[in-house]
Parts: structure tokens; sequence; C-alpha cells
């Protein structure tokens, strides 16, 4: 076995394409051609919050959605100005943090609105309010019984000036399934959610129900405007091949072999032994692990890209390591592997790592941290 290189380099790194975030936002925004709030909420998607949030604005996109209001701080704080939605909040939100940063808030219930006007007669500020319908998810909104005394308190507050309810909303239960019948249903149920705030006069409110799975596949849901995620950052949000869409994947995970090292056949590998050599054969240390994000479930199922092929891993990934089993293919300490990226290399995507370990991409690309480094290529919304 040869000695490794001399040269630095990277242990563990994420890196995001910035540029294709920008490009992806763009694709949307030409595709349903009315604006598009583009959601950076969890960290951008795992893509960093700050960095994508300044991507997708370079590439079109006309507001900003989170789900907490610490995150809708942290862009104020960052220096972005666009319009920006946080829709995730519990009792006791400081709501006066949000109305003095310029933050809009989702209101789902009568004590939350409550709260909301606590805030507006303590700082002086209107709020800017988007009243959420539950229409089937059975998570946040007000629920069909709730729905009209929630709007008519809205619609009171507007008239004495406390409160501009500029947004009607829901949230989609099953577009990434197109032709499921729940969404005849849910549309039916938004729609006459709207009129009912309609004819409590909340008429400039502008309508926003489709996700990522509905900006790509129902235009009959994009209403005023589109409010897409995990699209954005180049990952079908139907499970197939973002290409189809004309969408990129912005993330690449990859790591450098720790250890190389040739083993005899019947080497047990890793905890418990679930992987034993059928052969002489070359194992390759990787150092990253469930504790980095990297899911324990990939363990004998998961692919990665190292010495110019596909490997599955073999035996179980630990809190800071698996093991690949090369065979006879030369690598050595300090070679790159690929855990996924855009594919263009011959590396696994996120949705072959997904299809895996039996989860969903967005899952994956939200969890992978710790210690890995994020990196950031191209130039869209540069600083």
């Amino acid at each position: 076995m040869s000695a490794p290189s001399a040269r630095a380099v990277p242990r563990a790194e994420v890196v995001v394409d910035l540029d294709a975030i920008a490009a992806n936002t763009a694709v949307l925004r030409e595709r349903v051609g009315r604006p598009l709030m583009a959601v950076v909420k969890a960290d951008g998607y795992g893509h960093g919050l700050l960095p994508a949030a300044r991507a997708v604005l370079a590439g079109g996109a006309d507001f900003l959605g989170v789900a907490v209001l610490e995150e809708a701080l942290a862009l104020r704080a960052g220096g972005i100005t666009a319009p920006l939605l946080a829709w995730l909040h519990g009792p006791g939100t400081d709501y006066a943090a949000a109305l003095d940063a310029d933050v809009e808030v989702s209101v789902n219930a009568d004590w939350a609105l409550a709260e909301v006007l606590g805030a507006v007669r303590a700082t002086g500020h209107t709020a800017r309010v988007h009243l959420k319908a539950d229409t089937g998810l059975s998570r946040a909104g007000a629920t069909p019984a709730e729905w009209p005394a929630l709007v008519g308190a809205a619609a009171r507050a507007q008239a004495a000036g406390e409160i501009d309810v500029v947004g009607l909303w829901s949230h989609m239960i099953y577009a990434d399934a197109p032709t499921h019948p729940s969404i005849t249903a849910q549309v039916g149920v938004f729609e006459e959610a709207v009129a009912l705030a309609r004819r409590a006069g909340l008429t400039d409110a502008r309508l926003h129900l489709a996700n990522s799975a509905a900006t790509v596949a129902l235009p009959n849901t994009w209403y005023d405007f589109v409010r897409p995620g995990i699209a954005l950052y180049g990952l079908d949000p139907l499970g197939g091949d973002p290409a189809e869409h004309g969408l990129r994947p912005a993330m690449t995970v990859q790591a450098t072999v720790a250890l190389a090292k040739r083993v005899p056949a019947g080497s047990g590998v890793s905890y418990g032994h679930t992987y034993v050599t059928d052969r002489e054969t070359t194992l390759a240390l990787v150092p990253v692990g469930y504790a980095d994000g990297v899911p324990r479930a990939g363990g004998n199922r998961a692919p990665v890209l190292a010495a110019g092929a596909q490997r599955t891993i073999a035996g179980r990934v630990c809190m800071d390591q698996f093991v690949l089993d090369v065979g006879d293919d030369a690598v050595e300490a300090g070679d790159e592997v690929v855990l996924w990226g855009p594919g263009d290399r011959g590396e696994p995507t996120a949705q072959q790592w997904a299809d895996a370990v039996d989860t969903i991409h967005y899952e994956l690309v939200t969890r992978v941290g710790g210690r890995f480094a994020r990196r950031y290529v191209g130039s869209a919304g540069a600083v």
C-alpha cells in the first residue's frame, strides 16, 4: 500500500453550490409566473440559512419564509431586508421583536391573535398577519370549526388599524402524489375558508398553498404566490429525477479516507461483524458517522463513491466512522469519498440514499452536519 499524500485535505465537508440554488429559484419562478416565497427554514434545509437566503434572492425570490421567529431574526441580523414570514409560534412568542424587525407572522388561533395584538399595543407597530387554515393536515392552522371566530376577530382588529391581514394560507397534505383524491378535497376546504374570510372583509389578503411538490405539479394550487422549499435546493419533491424539472442538487457531502489496509478473507467488519469479507480485500475507513448526521441505518445498505465506483457501506455506521470494502481497487488515506451529490461524477444522489435507508431526502440534507465543515462554491448572493 502506497504512503498517503502529504497534501492538506479536509476530513469531511458539505459543499454547497450557491449558483445552483439561485438557478433552481429562477427556474421555479419562471415556471409559475407569479411571486415566489422561498423557504429557508431549518438552516436553509441544511445548506446554510444566510447563504441560502442570499442565493434565492439572487435567483429572483420575492419573499422568504421560515418556521420559527429565531430564524427570521437571524436573517434580519444578517442584513436580509426582503419581506419575511415566520409561521410556527407557541405561547409567549416575542411578537414585539417580530414587529420591530418587520417580520410578518402567521396566526392559527384566537389566543395567538391576542398575543400579537398585545405586541402591537406595546410597540405601536401594525402587525402584518397571515391567517392559517387547517384544511386537513391536522397540524398548525384553525380548523373549520374555529376559523369563523378567528377570521371575525382578525377582521375587527384590521378595522381598528391594529393588524393588516396580508395572507390566507394552508399547507398541502399529499402534493407529492399529484393524483391523490385528498388534493381536490383540500383545495375545496381552502377555498371555503377563503370565501368566509372575504365575506368578513379580508379582501386584500393574498392566498398561498403550494409547497415544492405543488409548485412543480399542481398549477391549480398556485393562487397568488407559491412557497417552495426543498426544490430550491435541487431535490425533486416527487422523489424522482430533479433534472426533469430543470433542477440541480446544490449539496455534495464528502469525506477523505482516514486509513486503508488489506485484510484476509473472513474478516469481520465493524460492530457486531454484520459484514464479513469473502476474500482478501482492501478496507477503507471513512471518518464520519451518525454523530455527523450519517444515518446509522446506512450500514450494509447505503452507497458511496470511492476509488472510482459506487460501494455499499460495509458493516455498521458508527458514531464517528464507517468502512468500505473496495476489493482490489487502489485506495489510500486522503482519497475522496462522496456520500451524495448531484450525480455528475457517478456519485450517489440524496434520493439514492433516501431509498436505501427508507427515508426522504429532506431528512438527509437537514440532518447532515455535526463535524462536517461547510464550504460554499459559486457567487450567487455572495457578500
